[in-house]
């Protein structure tokens, strides 16, 4: 059969497809993609406890990508490099998007490092600077800090003059994190219990960038800084938590929640336009290091699911189509 390859949920498996090109509406883009990121948000999708908002293929996986737009349109030129952010759809060779959504590819970047960008970039670049009004001379503490959103995390924080502390599940991951990343300290954490932390930073922390969820939450909230700030990103822990009020009040703290993918497309493009112009330059300079990527065969999703379930990823994958 002819046609473009896509990989298309069936129940709770994955089939690769071919399918017919996408037919772009007025005012979209065509992209032919090179590669796609793999990310927790697609296992839950998979499992059946995270549906597709409406207007986003309920079938098709997928939250970011890189390629090559296919045709002029809408100010952009056939063989442009571009990376974006989508409600999903990514896990194909080709896909429409809405052109102010869609993030020049720097040309030094591989298609791996385009395809790991706007998730981790852009969530962590909202919930630092938008969420949580992160100033220079703040302290950030990061949950999994080893995961995608963590890793960029790290860097956006340092890059906007904050100081870093992370934590993590694994001994490793806290090891190559305190190796490669801007933290000035990465602790081991153990059931959600953030006791070693606190009695180790008794100043507390500014904000608190929260990847994992659940039983954090009470420690989160305890390790606060007066006016101090949690932005909860991800639920690796469950999405239920014990808030501590009385903290909560003393500290005149505030917890904000957020989350990219069900937003209306205007807040995805605002958002993607203030990163362009605040965040790429930097990344363009060196200033900020590109996205760290392991990069798979596009054939391979089905190893890139097991080893992010296992946790065995170091910041992020993407998968390349051949």
């Amino acid at each position: 059969m002819s046609g473009d390859r896509l990989w298309r949920l069936r129940g709770r498996d994955l089939a690769l497809e071919r399918h017919a090109p996408p037919a772009p509406a007025g005012g979209e883009v065509e992209v032919r993609v090179r590669a796609f990121g793999v990310n927790r948000a697609d296992l839950l999708q998979r499992a059946g406890r995270y549906p597709a908002p409406s207007g986003a293929p309920p079938d098709v996986l997928g939250l970011e990508f890189a390629g090559e737009v296919v045709r002029d349109a809408h100010g952009w030129r056939a063989g442009d490099r571009v990376a974006g952010l989508c409600a999903g759809g990514a896990y194909a060779e080709r896909l429409c998007a809405h052109p102010r959504a869609l993030i020049p590819l720097p040309a030094s970047w591989s298609w791996a490092q385009g395809a790991a960008l706007a998730e981790a970039y852009l969530t962590a670049f909202d919930a630092l600077g938008a969420i949580a009004d992160l100033r220079a001379g703040e302290r950030v503490l990061i949950h999994a800090i080893g995961s995608g959103v963590g890793v960029a995390a790290a860097a956006v924080a340092a890059w906007m003059g904050a100081e870093v502390v992370g934590t993590t599940r694994s001994a490793w991951k806290r090891d190559r994190a305190l190796g490669e990343l801007p933290a000035r300290a990465v602790y081991v954490v153990e059931g959600g219990d953030l006791d070693a932390v606190a009695a180790a930073e008794p100043e507390g922390f500014h904000v608190i960038i929260d990847l994992v969820g659940g039983s954090y939450l009470e420690g989160d909230v305890r390790l606060l800084a007066p006016r101090g700030r949690v932005v909860v990103v991800g639920l690796l822990a469950g999405a239920a938590g014990q808030l501590p009020l009385g903290a909560l009040l003393a500290k005149r703290a505030s917890v904000h929640g957020t989350v990219l993918r069900s937003r209306p497309e205007e807040e995805r493009v605002a958002l993607t336009q203030r990163f362009c112009a605040q965040v790429l330059p930097a990344l363009r300079r060196g200033a900020l290091a590109p996205p760290a990527v392991e990069a798979l065969s596009a054939l391979s999703v089905e190893v890139a699911h097991e080893r992010l379930a296992r946790g065995d990823v170091w910041s992020q994958l993407a998968c390349v189509w051949d």
